[in-house]
């Protein structure tokens, strides 16, 4: 079954954690000894009904203040998919929090509450998203109930967002009004929105295409470990193992090595199931080759003649993740970069933008939590990255503090440095 990872995203209060507890109680994903506990808390909190959105909202600051501070992951399955959701908070104190639970999105749902309209975190949350690359975006016109299902309120607002969506890069952009609360358009398609000609929320979760997302042109393997079973059955066997994170690599074609430059052609490719005839993203498997070529963690195997950018400069989108320091020129950190770690040197800010505005800001000298701008990298070993929007994977990498090892910045890249 094909996996759909999606995130919410939002203005605070406009319904995120209840959409979710909605799709999870409809589509019969959660279990009783669940919906027992969520019912008492509810009872606890003084609420009238059963408040779907301690389904999401786990911790127990989230449930005192009924906002999101984390991001919360669930998983349920459909006869026709399987899904992964992160539920990732409105605030713009946790700005750092919505980039991580989207990173590997395939799609975006931004709520919007229809009395509000589209207010600026909506609108930063769409940036955010748009930033990321994620490629389907739904905005859910949430709390329709409250304005009478008024078929006009949500063509305004659906009016407004298109407009906005014009100023960013969002390949597929789809438009549903519903109520979390009483499950109109969530699950099933609503009797009290017959106006509304379009899918459930569900229904298009199911069927929305995401097989083309994925980059297939460009065959990338960054090598995480080199398997050298010590047992007289595989006393020969030397296996490459990790993640294709692009393209599609089969027995008999021929690669190439990076950084050595030495070239064959793959013999196998094992799984624990066996040996199968081709592999693509996301699989992990091990690749074994017909010569015997010096390859070790951090490597990566692609083809001769469609190689990633190598180099040590580049320039990045980074949204900096920490308040005990700032990101100023001359900072040295490491740098993780699919499986190949290296230190680095900021050598320029170039501006800082602002989420809200779009503003770009070339006098600024820092940044600062949840703060994302433009950075000019150097590494002291040549990286082997394609541009962002090419491949999430191979054209994203972390920041991380050498003195505490805490994971400080989060980077998307851009391109070498001019």
């Amino acid at each position: 079954m094909e996996l759909l990872r999606f995130a919410t995203a939002g203005s605070v209060d406009d319904g995120k954690s209840t959409l979710i507890g909605r799709l999870l109680y409809d589509s019969k994903a959660i279990f009783e000894d669940q919906l027992a506990s969520v019912e008492r808390a509810s009872v606890q909190m003084g609420a009238e009904y059963t408040n779907l959105a301690l389904l999401t909202d786990g911790l127990r600051a989230e449930r005192e203040q009924g906002i999101t501070i984390d991001v919360a992951y669930r998983y349920f399955a459909t006869p026709k998919r399987k899904f992964i959701i992160a539920d990732t908070p409105g605030h713009i104190q946790y700005t750092r929090n919505m980039v991580t639970g989207a990173s590997l999105a395939d799609l975006a749902l931004v709520l919007v509450d229809a009395r509000n309209g589209i207010l600026e975190q909506s609108r930063r949350h769409a940036f955010l998203a748009s930033l990321l690359r994620i490629p389907h975006m739904v905005v859910c016109v949430n709390k329709m109930d409250l304005v009478d299902y008024d078929e006009a309120r949500f063509d305004e607002i659906k009016a407004e967002f298109r407009d906005f969506a014009t100023k960013l890069e969002i390949p597929d952009l789809s438009f549903i009004p519903l109520s979390a609360l009483h499950g109109d358009n969530v699950v099933e398609r609503s009797h009290n929105m017959a106006w509304y000609e379009g899918s459930s929320l569900l229904h298009h979760l199911e069927e929305v295409h995401i097989a083309s997302d994925r980059n297939l042109i460009d065959a990338r393997f960054p090598v995480q470990y080199v398997l050298r079973p010590f047992s007289n059955e595989w006393h020969d066997y030397r296996g490459y193992a990790g993640t294709v994170v692009g393209g599609v690599l089969k027995p008999g074609d021929e690669v190439v090595a990076l950084p050595s430059g030495f070239t064959s052609t793959i013999k196998t490719i094992d799984t624990p199931r066996g040996a199968v005839a081709e592999a693509y993203a996301p699989m992990s498997v091990s690749v074994t080759l017909n010569d015997d070529i010096d390859i070790s963690r951090g490597d990566m195997i692609c083809r001769p003649h469609n190689r990633p950018t190598t180099g040590q400069d580049i320039d990045a989108m980074v949204c900096w993740m920490t308040e005990q320091s700032s990101l100023v020129p001359r900072t040295k950190l490491a740098l993780k970069h699919t499986t190949r770690t290296a230190r680095c040197l900021v050598k320029d800010l170039q501006y800082r933008l602002d989420v809200n505005t779009l503003h770009r800001d070339e006098r600024a000298d820092a940044l600062a939590l949840n703060e994302i701008g433009r950075v000019s990298l150097r590494t002291t070993v040549p990286l082997f990255y394609d541009e962002y929007r090419r491949n999430r994977l191979t054209g994203s990498f972390i920041l991380i503090d050498e003195g505490t090892n805490n994971t400080v910045g989060a980077g998307m890249v851009l391109g070498p440095s001019q």
